[in-house]
């Protein structure tokens, strides 16, 4: 191995040109130390930039001075930053080895933005492709945990995924590289490493080109997922369709899909529900009963042969709106389009036949009306009865949907509701042949 075989991997898998400047991510180690070296006698453009995580004491802090002494005789940028890496596990409740990770990859991140550079380089090469792949495949996982390390992501490069360890020690070696050693490393109380000392060397002896071809089949295996995801996103995109804040889909796009469970999975992930909900979705689809399913950001509805999908932001929108006096016309659009009209009931007036307009006598109506959601407990006068009936009653009558209750607005007028929005008038707000003065408010739906 030597700078050429990286030029030609950076070059065959288009990961930066040659005027980028990389912001190298150096440990101290073998791996990203080399690397380093490589970048230098390549001629890239780079800096280098070091985590101490300060988990083993003076170590940690020798990494640190030996990185910055080989910035030095680079002659590049160094970029240091120390984290107390077991608070932030702790604060986040996840394991240590997490907790490094994203500390380091938010900080490459900001560096990255703050100074310009193009793209943040890893040091992960063949082995950790393969050490990878075995701990996601013993864990448990789905396609996207065996496509392995990507050689590129985002702003984040591993320019060196062509090269095995053997082939990074005998650089070290032939260059006469020095490094600094991590001993936890060979420590084989954590999964990977017990990987890397006695799985992987057993495999190697029965085949040497072992780490090779695993890394071929993660490539081909990641190619397929592209395709598979590009299909699914498709379908995706053809079955999906808008109503204005909710989005729902025809449980029939379902029908024939062998297996249903992808193409469920990549709908419904991106509005946060897990694999049991999405199991449990599918299961309830061609169930007569309405099933309401949700997760941390969204709710999912089953109703009437679809699935109704909003943020539940939309379902819990009870913000009223104040409607002052006024004359002649006005118009609103938000929460609900409607245009009011006030005017003389003297002479000849038709009342509309349309559920969408509403005649109200105006001298019954107390200002500033109300625009609001319904509640529990609400009743009114529906037009043609002389009882009061619970709002809630009154939509099991109409059959109203979950959906269609909780897009259901009210007009009303002190505490009384003169008119279920674009659905029924109380009876008492009716005009009469009594009536001198006329409001109209006509309902648009969007």
């Amino acid at each position: 191995m030597n700078h050429k075989d990286l030029i030609s991997f950076i070059e065959a898998n288009n990961l930066f040109s040659s005027s980028d400047k990389i912001l190298l991510a150096v440990s101290g180690g073998i791996d990203s130390v080399v690397m380093a070296y490589l970048f230098r006698v390549a001629g890239y453009r780079f800096a280098i930039a070091h985590c101490n995580f300060g988990l083993r004491g003076d170590e940690s802090d020798g990494d640190a001075v030996f990185v910055k002494n080989l910035a030095q005789k680079f002659g590049v940028p160094f970029f240091l930053e120390k984290f107390n890496t077991e608070q932030a596990a702790k604060q986040k409740g996840v394991s240590i080895q997490m907790a490094a990770r994203n500390l380091r990859y938010d900080w490459f991140e900001k560096v990255t933005r703050e100074n310009k550079y193009n793209y943040t380089a890893t040091a992960h090469h063949l082995d950790d492709q393969v050490e990878t792949f075995l701990i996601n495949l013993i864990r448990g996982t789905g396609i996207a945990g065996l496509h392995g390390i990507p050689v590129k992501n985002d702003m984040v490069v591993r320019p060196l995924l062509f090269a095995s360890r053997k082939d990074i020690e005998e650089y070290a070696s032939e260059s006469e590289i020095s490094w600094r050693t991590d001993h936890t490393n060979n420590e084989a109380k954590y999964l990977r490493n017990k990987l890397r000392h006695e799985v992987i060397p057993l495999m190697n002896t029965i085949n040497p080109d072992f780490p090779l071809g695993l890394s071929e089949t993660v490539r081909r295996i990641a190619a397929f997922e592209r395709i598979g995801n590009a299909a699914l996103e498709q379908w995706c995109i053809n079955s999906l369709q808008t109503d204005g804040e909710y989005e729902f889909i025809d449980i029939t796009c379902f029908r024939n899909l062998d297996p249903a469970e992808p193409y469920a999975w990549m709908l419904l992930s991106r509005y946060g529900f897990n694999e049991t909900q999405v199991s449990n979705i599918l299961s309830s689809m061609y169930k007569r009963t309405r099933k309401i399913f949700n997760s941390a950001t969204h709710i999912l509805i089953k109703e009437r042969g679809r699935l109704v999908i909003s943020g539940h932001e939309v379902y819990n929108q009870v913000k009223p709106l104040e409607i002052k006096k006024f004359t002649g016309e006005k118009r609103i659009r938000k929460p609900v389009k409607l245009t009011f009209k006030r005017f003389s009931g003297e002479g000849s007036y038709q009342i509309p036949a349309l559920e969408t307009i509403a005649s109200i006598d105006y001298s019954k109506l107390r200002f500033p009306l109300l625009i609001r959601k319904w509640q529990h407990g609400d009743t009114f006068v529906p037009l043609g009865m002389s009882g009061k009936k619970k709002l809630s009653d009154f939509f099991i009558d109409q059959k109203f949907s979950k959906r269609e209750k909780d897009e259901t607005w009210l007009l009303c007028s002190g505490d009384d509701i003169i008119w279920v929005i674009g659905r029924r008038l109380d009876h008492r707000y009716r005009v009469t042949p009594s009536t001198t003065e006329i409001l109209t408010v006509q309902y648009h739906r969007q």
